[in-house]
């Protein structure tokens, strides 16, 4: 379990490399994360230690978000403040994501359809 935590934190220390040397605007974790995800699409394969230590963080998500909702507390008299602007970015950005999700899911079950010989 050593081993795969120090491979995770690894990857998340590169890809805040990476964020922090080229100046981007994506987080370094998403950044390690992609790489995380490249390395094992070219392996072909999640080492078993790996995938055990994985399950085992996703088992305790909920304890990770107790920093979130503690900053959010901090900040709530700011949230106060704006609050119809993060109610409307909300509806949009949700409004938008279910519209993209659904024209995608469109799209690919047409190309499925026609790969398959059915009815697109």
């Amino acid at each position: 379990m050593l081993h795969a935590l120090t491979l995770l934190l690894v990857y998340q220390l590169v890809g805040e490399v990476i964020a922090q040397f080229f100046a981007l605007p994506v987080p370094g974790p998403v950044i390690g994360m992609a790489l995380l995800f490249a390395t094992l699409a070219v392996r072909g394969a999640v080492s078993d230690e790996l995938r055990g230590t994985a399950n085992g963080l996703l088992q305790h998500l909920s304890l990770l978000f107790v920093p979130a909702g503690t900053g959010v507390m901090l900040h709530f008299s700011r949230l106060a403040d704006e609050w119809l602007a993060l109610l409307a970015s909300l509806l949009v950005s949700t409004t938008v994501t279910i519209a993209v999700s659904a024209l995608l899911l469109r799209a690919l079950m047409r190309r499925g359809g026609a790969d398959a010989g059915g009815e697109p």
